[in-house]
């Protein structure tokens, strides 16, 4: 079992993400994930640094830590090109260590460049295309395209390292997830369906499976679904509803009812290491073999420093499940 910090890029700037990865590194990770936002999900989070910049730093400064991100819309915001460029740069930084996480993309980041952000049938084959074009330039050379909603025009990508970077594919359901097996390397989820990872397999799909596990460390409870509650409330309202919202005050909006109990219930919340490692029991029971702690807690030292005294043996002992 490989076992990642997630960066939350939403909740701190560029030079405390980076120190973060660096402790990251010294207590044991096995790779570091950072989401690549326009917005935060609150306003009170307070930040949302460009995640390609921050990734850049991260690499000149660690030397075994993995690099992902978690994930990329390379459809809207970005062109596939730019992402295929950077992407590249960023494996030649880290000698290799980094995975390109892509998904289909939320209206909270991509709306922002003033293009419509289509339904999700649109995004699905958006994502094929643009998946297509990455590959095409990480063969080198100058490359066109011409899809029904990305072209390319005589480009080339001159900097390629000697292997391209694994690209893990986000699904949420059955389309997605073939969308994974049959154009990239990975799976990467947020919930702890069996099914995403059947369906998976099923297709095809034999790579590394991502996911991302709630937790929240304080030294009680209380103040863990707290800190959790005020900042992170917005992983309660579900795909349909994270995907589909324009800005953080409709994600405050949305998450009027959410209550301090049900974000407990959601997140492993305080210093007990029995309930982390049930939560990352779940997803390692629904066949995900990577699996990222995403901390909402207030204090990521001490959460760094439960990991490496309570959490780190355990959570590498898990086994991954076959879904059935």
């Amino acid at each position: 079992m490989k076992i990642g910090y997630k960066l939350a890029a939403e909740a701190f700037g560029p030079a405390e993400l980076v120190r973060q990865t660096q402790r990251a590194e010294a207590v044991g990770f096995d790779f570091v994930e950072i989401s690549d936002h326009f917005h935060p999900w609150l306003d009170n989070q307070g930040h949302s640094p460009f995640a390609w910049t921050v990734l850049g730093a991260i690499a000149e400064r660690t030397e075994r830590i993995g690099l992902a991100t978690g994930v990329t819309c390379p459809t809207v915001r970005y062109h596939p090109a730019v992402i295929a460029q950077a992407a590249a740069t960023l494996a030649l930084l880290s000698d290799g260590r980094f995975t390109l996480g892509v998904g289909s993309g939320e209206r909270l980041n991509e709306h922002v460049v003033g293009r419509e952000f289509p339904a999700v049938r649109a995004r699905h084959a958006m994502l094929r295309e643009a998946l297509d074009i990455i590959r095409l330039l990480w063969r080198g050379g100058y490359r066109s395209y011409d899809g029904r909603y990305l072209s390319l025009e005589d480009a080339r990508v001159f900097d390629l390292p000697d292997e391209p970077p694994p690209i893990a594919v986000a699904a949420s359901g059955p389309p997605s997830a073939r969308i994974a097996a049959e154009l990239g390397d990975g799976l990467f989820a947020t919930e702890d369906k069996p099914e995403i990872v059947r369906r998976y397999a099923e297709a095809g799909g034999a790579g590394p499976k991502y996911a991302e596990v709630p937790v929240a460390w304080a030294p009680d409870e209380h103040t863990a679904a707290k800190a959790a509650h005020e900042t992170t409330r917005w992983a309660l309202t579900g795909w349909k509803v994270m995907s589909e919202l324009p800005n953080p005050v409709n994600f405050a909006a949305a998450t009027t009812t959410v209550t301090e109990q049900d974000v407990a219930q959601k997140f492993a919340c305080g210093p007990d290491p029995a309930r982390y490692v049930a939560a990352a029991r779940s997803f390692a029971d629904a066949g995900f073999d990577h699996l990222v702690m995403q901390n909402a807690g207030p204090d990521p030292d001490g959460f760094l420093d439960f990991y490496a005294a309570e959490l780190a043996g355990p959570l590498r002992e898990l086994t991954p499940g076959t879904p059935t």
